[in-house]
């Protein structure tokens, strides 16, 4: 069932013929849509066009689905590959309501606590909780001094919280009208100060500043430069938890991919998108999209949405298209987030008192935040966050192991452009042994080990200077300044990911595709029932 939207609706007009929307003046049969790609962004996009009525297809070029949340399996061991932090529950349910089924119907989350164990190099730690009298508790442990001062930056996340997520989260930024509305808020809400910055307002100890800024890294931004803004990712946290699919990420891609085949859509893997041409047919009017996949047959759809890496789309999938090389020209010249260097390795032995979540902070902060945004070398020194899902899933090993992974924030490709295959081993050794410090015994435990470089972001995700999170999330880089959720040249393409508004983590991207579902409802005149 479709109804009209509300005229009220503020989002901008198509810049495409309208006839070519369903029930608007041409012809009645079922519109078809292509998604490009099947990561969160992806499948969240395809899940909502397929609720509006399209026919759709999604296109992964992989052999699995997932996007950057791929498995591995290794002797008996599962490896997610990505995303491991799962937080605002309530967008992925959201998805699974669109066609009246239920989340629980197809993965469980499980709660994980605490959210973060922090430990830096002198030992101390610090455990990251959602309760706040037991925040406020290690707060007090560590500096009695701060606990006031966190229950004031606690209350400004949560403005922030209310303004930047709950309100603007999944409104598409399209005109710039839209930004000059929200400005007052912004200024009022010290948008322009960083993330850094804003929680050395309210606390002194420099640990507990270190504690209450890291979230930036996990969506590719400097704390140092980051927006405030994304200080809300503290309330998300607090207002809904943190949460671990039963089975792994993986896992919850699977239940994605079964709702998104359950309402009827299709998913081809192994078949990366090489070509999209944009045509006119004749005889309805209409704009086609037509897209050349590997072992696929040519096909024509009405719309496309692109979960690819934002510069591969404009870059080599539509670089035959008028406005795709002035696309792709004005994304060369913004900022990119870091790469990653990420190894996954399984245990034959348990480890006692570890966290699922834990961030292991390197003996600088700020130098080395400034060596990996804006160095031109591998820095030697680092700091690294360690998932161990075993303590919350004990399938992901075979009895008696446990899995890892752990990953370290590197400069991208354009900054330092290094030979990361002689580089990588020795490495990974490295971080094996400084984390030795906290898992004994390590290396001598280990039965299987793997990497991911930033070469390999560069040539298995089509990844931009190998940049693991898209566009920097800079304060000039959001909202109506980041790539837009439908492009203003190309009649019927539409973005979703970490490249477009509001940018990376599940949440993001998820929201991402709530953005751009609602954009497509706009254009071609429906709202789901």
């Amino acid at each position: 069932m479709l109804k009209r939207l509300p005229e009220s609706m503020s989002v901008a007009p198509p810049m495409h013929d309208r006839l070519n929307a369903p029930g608007i003046d041409g012809p009645s049969e079922r519109r078809t849509a292509a998604v490009i790609g099947s990561g969160f962004g992806g499948l969240a996009a395809a899940i909502r066009l397929q609720a509006l009525g399209f026919q759709t297809t999604c296109y992964e070029a992989r052999d699995k689905p997932g996007g950057r949340a791929y498995v591995y399996e290794d002797e008996g061991f599962t490896f997610d590959a990505g995303p491991t932090v799962i937080t605002a529950p309530h967008c992925l349910e959201e998805l699974f309501a669109l066609s009246g089924r239920s989340m629980n119907d197809y993965v469980e989350l499980l709660p994980v606590s605490p959210f973060y164990r922090l430990r830096w190099a002198d030992g101390t730690e610090f455990d990251y909780v959602g309760s706040e009298a037991e925040l406020l508790t290690q707060i007090r442990r560590l500096s009695p001094a701060d606990v006031d001062g966190y229950k004031r930056f606690a209350d400004y996340t949560r403005k922030v919280f209310d303004k930047g997520y709950v309100e603007l989260g999944a409104a598409p930024f399209l005109r710039f009208r839209d930004m000059i509305a929200v400005t007052p808020d912004l200024i009022r809400l010290r948008a322009q100060s960083s993330v850094y910055k804003t929680v050395s307002r309210f606390i002194k100890n420099e640990y507990l500043r270190q504690a209450f800024s890291f979230h930036p890294l996990l969506v590719g931004g400097n704390p140092m430069d980051t927006s405030s803004i994304y200080t809300l990712i503290h309330w998300i946290e607090r207002e809904w938890g943190v949460f671990f699919p039963k089975g792994g990420t993986g896992a919850l891609i699977r239940g994605l991919v079964r709702l998104f085949t359950d309402m009827g859509g299709t998913l081809e893997l192994n078949a990366p998108v090489a070509r999209a041409d944009v045509w006119q047919d004749a005889a309805t009017g209409r704009t086609r999209h037509r897209l050349s996949a590997k072992d696929q047959p040519n096909r024509d759809f009405d719309v496309v949405v692109s979960n690819a890496d934002v510069h591969h789309t404009y870059a080599n999938i539509y670089k035959h298209v008028d406005g795709a090389d002035a696309r792709r020209r004005k994304l060369e010249r913004m900022d990119w987030s870091m790469s990653l260097f990420v190894m996954y390795f399984g245990t034959n032995r348990r480890y006692q008192d570890i966290a699922h979540h834990t961030i292991l902070f390197g003996p600088r902060f700020k130098g080395l935040l400034k060596d990996i945004f804006y160095g031109n070398k591998l820095p030697e020194d680092f700091s690294l966050y360690l998932h161990a899902p075993t303590i919350t899933d004990e399938s992901l090993a075979p009895p008696g192991g446990e899995a890892f992974y752990v990953l370290s924030p590197v400069p991208h490709l354009g900054r330092a452009d290094l030979d990361w295959e002689n580089i990588a081993p020795q490495y990974g050794d490295a971080i094996l042994a400084t984390l030795e410090d906290y898992l004994p015994e390590l290396r001598s435990s280990i039965v299987t080990r793997r990497h991911f470089t930033p070469r390999d972001f560069h040539s298995e995700l089509n990844a931009y200077h190998g940049s693991a999170f898209s566009v920097a999330p800079k304060l000039t880089q959001s909202a109506f300044f980041r790539p837009h959720n439908r492009d203003g040249k190309i009649p019927g393409l539409y973005i979703v990911g970490a490249g477009t508004h509001p940018g990376a983590g599940v949440p993001g991207v998820v929201n991402t595709a709530k953005a751009t579902a609602a954009v497509v409802a706009h254009d071609y005149g429906m709202v789901p029932a």
